[in-house]
């Protein structure tokens, strides 16, 4: 077990440390290949932003996993080397489209592809003691690709505001590892706190105001990791509570998304076209700054993440109480916003 902690440290370290020094270098590289954000109407940036950062993100996160490939087995497997291939497709699929702006439909394509592979090498959502599964277990392999497309997309479509993303993903990641921990899936809690320490590298120089966004590079591989991981431990060990744990501890993104796609369902627009409909932009819109909206959202990932842990932990008392405070901020906000944004049509 001492073990353990010794690559769980050394593993969020080092993807720290490598993802601070490589952002300049990612800083750069945005520049040399035009991957610039310039001010648009549903963007918050008012000067140009280079938008390669994510590649600073993968070169931390692959960086500590070379070196801690030779201390555990379980990086050296078929899975693994699924997942891996799998990671370096989206991570060239987002860099190509932050230089040469891909259409949506090609990337949702290749989404599915590097979900199908990671199908073929042995990573499945597995409901373990879930009543219903030998229903749900035909289902498995589609499932785990809506699963992995599904939340690829989720963190892409939160990345609104300078830090959030970046941040989030490190909360969520964070929070998985300890799930995890708890449950005894090393493989899972070495990939997603190492996830943690890239996130978290970079962060500094993407917080507002940015210096540099992740870029589609970013967003799609934090997605990416964040959904198999999650599906190589997290539903593989908490049986019946492993699609709440799973929700909560990535609640934001799940969440954003899923009001996404019904309110353009109901206004007959485009699943995939853009508004301003999402949280952080509700909130900007209700008079918070966009630091405000951000520590808001990351207090509500903090929070329904903590939930999580309590849950994984079977105490009871502390879970309704935090549900019932998280159910009352999340009451105000909505208060909050709405009310704002009846007032300002009213005027």
């Amino acid at each position: 077990m001492y073990e353990k902690w010794l690559l769980y440290i050394a593993g969020f370290s080092m993807a720290f440390a490598v993802s601070v020094l490589a952002t300049p270098l990612a800083k750069k590289l945005a520049y040399k290949f035009h991957a610039v954000d310039y001010p648009r109407a549903r963007g918050m940036n008012k000067e140009p932003v280079p938008r390669l950062g994510g590649v600073a993100i993968v070169m931390g996160y692959l960086a500590a996993l070379f070196v801690l490939v030779f201390f555990e087995p379980e990086l050296r497997t078929k899975q693994f080397a699924g997942f891996t291939v799998g990671a370096v497709i989206i991570v060239i699929t987002g860099m190509l489209d932050d230089v040469y702006q891909l259409s949506a439909k090609l990337k949702l394509l290749i989404q599915i592809l590097v979900a199908v592979i990671v199908v073929v090498t042995g990573t499945q959502l597995d409901f373990i003691m879930w009543p219903i599964w030998r229903y749900l277990k035909p289902f498995s392999p589609f499932i785990t690709v809506f699963w992995i497309v599904g939340l690829i997309n989720a963190v892409n479509l939160i990345d609104g505001l300078d830090g959030l993303a970046a941040g989030v993903t490190a909360i969520a990641s964070t929070t998985l590892a300890v799930l995890c921990t708890i449950s005894g899936s090393t493989l899972a809690a070495i990939l997603t706190i190492t996830l943690s320490g890239a996130a978290l590298g970079f962060l500094p120089r993407n917080f507002a105001p940015a210096e540099i966004y992740m870029g589609d590079t970013g967003s799609m591989f934090l997605g990416y990791m964040l959904a198999v991981c999650s599906c190589i431990g997290v539903f593989k060990s908490y049986a019946i509570l492993s699609v709440i744990l799973s929700v909560l501890a990535m609640a934001l993104p799940i969440l954003d998304t899923s009001f996404a796609m019904i309110r353009r369902a109901v206004n007959h627009r485009p699943i995939m076209s853009p508004d301003r409909g999402h949280m952080h932009h509700r909130l900007v819109d209700a008079g918070y700054s966009s630091k405000q909206a951000v520590i808001i959202l990351y207090a509500l990932s903090l929070g329904s993440s903590l939930i999580a842990i309590l849950i994984a932990l079977q105490d009871i008392r502390a879970t309704v109480v935090c549900l019932i405070f998280f159910f009352i901020v999340i009451v105000t906000l909505f208060i909050k916003t709405r009310t704002t944004k009846t007032n300002r049509e009213g005027e």
